[in-house]
């Protein structure tokens, strides 16, 4: 019991953190592109005004917890101090930057608690949606439209009840749904869409960026999310503690073999959610 109070108070923390982030992040996107402060880390991807006060805000509410935080935009930590790790968060301060940057909304604030290599229960904010999705195993998994913060007098509790409980019910007759990324779309993703559409003629593809593509096969909106290209574990933790809650799974491309987190190479291997 006390082991499910410490895990729901973990998920009220990291949601408000999410919340939090996200208006740091939006007051920089409202800001317009000459606030945005862009610069390139050293793998060439961008980095913004948002990443960092993002980072900084969500390690000010996780700090409490005295659980070790590893963050995309925090110190890269050698796996000689990870290794021990039992637990410990998992943050993206932006998923999804070249989104945020192009202006089109599909970036989301990430964080999840792993617990011995598996995420447990995860948040994901899309703030210029006002669109937050939470999860925890007990719990289950939840959408909310229309949040830009917690609210006083808001709990838990009360968030679930204004939330709908995912996977969505389907609709009969959907055609099947095909998820791929906006702005990373490999020649191996476009052979696997190929191979399903021979074996689903009816198949749509939905493009979109950041973690929002794992959450829209976790609401049932979409049916596949093959990702044949390389990512990060901070990019799919809190979205795959989602899918998980949800009734679905993210595997290893060609194995069934889910998803592992705190490797010595942070990179993921290629992977499916479905």
């Amino acid at each position: 019991m006390e082991e499910n109070r410490q895990a729901l108070a973990g998920l009220g923390i990291a949601i408000r953190a999410a919340l939090e982030a996200g208006g740091e992040i939006m007051r920089v996107y409202e800001g317009g592109e000459s606030g945005f402060g862009v610069t390139l880390k050293a793998d060439s991807s961008p980095l913004t005004l948002a990443d960092k006060a993002a980072h900084s805000c969500i390690s000010r509410h996780l700090a409490p917890t005295l659980l070790p935080i590893l963050s995309e935009e925090g110190r890269q930590l050698p796996y000689e101090e990870r290794r021990g790790w039992d637990a410990f968060w998992l943050v993206d301060p932006l998923d999804g930057t070249k989104e945020f940057i192009k202006r089109n909304g599909e970036f989301t604030v990430n964080i999840a608690l792993v617990l011995n290599g598996r995420p447990h229960l995860g948040v994901v904010y899309a703030p210029e949606r006002r669109l937050l999705y939470f999860a925890e195993p007990l719990l289950g998994a939840y959408r909310a439209e229309g949040i830009t913060r917690w609210e006083e007098g808001m709990s838990l509790p009360l968030l679930v009840e204004r939330s709908a409980r995912l996977p969505f019910p389907q609709t009969e007759g959907r055609p099947y749904v095909i998820v791929s990324s906006r702005s990373h779309c490999s020649p191996e993703t476009l052979s696997f869409i190929e191979e399903a559409r021979r074996e689903h003629p009816d198949a749509v593809l939905r493009e979109s960026g950041s973690s929002l593509k794992i959450c829209l096969v976790a609401e049932g909106s979409a049916d596949v999310y093959p990702r044949l290209a390389p990512t990060m574990e901070w990019d799919t933790g809190a979205a795959h503690a989602i899918a998980c809650c949800a009734g679905r799974q993210i595997y290893e491309a060609g194995t069934d073999q889910p998803l592992h987190y705190n490797k010595p190479d942070l990179h993921n291997p290629w992977f499916l959610v479905r």
